[in-house]
Parts: structure tokens; C-alpha cells; sequence
């Protein structure tokens, strides 16, 4: 019976570590894996949007502390979730735009495929 083949990720594969086949955007040599095509638009929005949300969990804090009304609460954790999902969907699009595109626009299929099973990846474990 034949081997099976290591599953391959962006960033390595789950079984041999962290060298990547894909042709990313994201990877520095001397850094290991960091963006470096980063919109600084996109950066500061997303900072921003992190000291609200870092905000709004120092807000449920002292809602639990004070033994507010659990409905209250979990209208509060809903309302981060949401906020947190809008920064996931910001760093997708980026991710998007700058590493999978030169993934995807390389011509080497395993870079290509690489790609694929990281954004599949992605979306099926973290933003659905």
C-alpha cells in the first residue's frame, strides 16, 4: 500500500513543519511568516476596531462584576463576536488581495493548490 502524501498548507504542511509551498506575499525570509503587503488603511481600521472591541470586553467585565442581567450580557458577547468577525473578514480580504492573488496568478501549481487548501482551510474552521 502506497504512503499518502502529506496534506499540504500555506505555511507547510500539518505533518513537516513550516516551510511553505505557496508563493506568498506574506513571507519574509529572515522574519518567518509576516505581511508585508499590508493596506495601511485597512491596518489603522483594524487597530481602531480592536480598542473598541478591547473596550467592549473591559465593558462585560465589569458587567459579570456587577451581576447585570444575563440576557444583557450575552447581547454584549453577541455584539463582540459580530466585531471580531468584521476584523476576520478585513484581514480575509487583505489576505486576499495581496497573498493568494500572487499564489494564485503564479503558475506553479503547487503554490496554487498550496493556496487552496488554505483558504478552504480559512473559511471552513474560522469564518463561517
Amino acid at each position: 500500500m502506497a504512503a499518502k502524501a502529506p496534506k499540504y498548507v500555506h505555511g507547510g504542511t500539518k505533518e513537516y513543519g513550516p516551510a511553505s509551498l505557496a508563493n506568498c506575499a506574506c513571507e519574509s525570509p529572515r522574519d518567518g511568516r509576516k505581511a508585508v503587503g499590508v493596506d495601511p488603511g485597512l491596518k489603522a481600521a483594524n487597530q481602531n476596531r480592536l480598542r473598541r472591541i478591547e473596550g467592549q470586553i473591559r465593558g462585560l467585565q465589569k458587567m459579570v462584576e456587577e451581576d447585570r442581567y444575563c440576557a444583557d450580557i450575552i447581547t454584549q458577547v453577541a455584539s463582540v463576536q459580530e466585531a471580531l468577525r468584521g476584523v476576520a473578514r478585513n484581514l480575509m480580504k487583505n489576505h486576499l488581495h495581496h497573498c493568494a492573488a500572487k499564489a494564485l496568478q503564479s503558475g506553479k501549481k503547487h503554490e496554487t493548490e498550496a493556496m487552496y487548501d488554505e483558504l478552504l482551510e480559512l473559511i471552513y474552521t474560522h469564518l463561517r
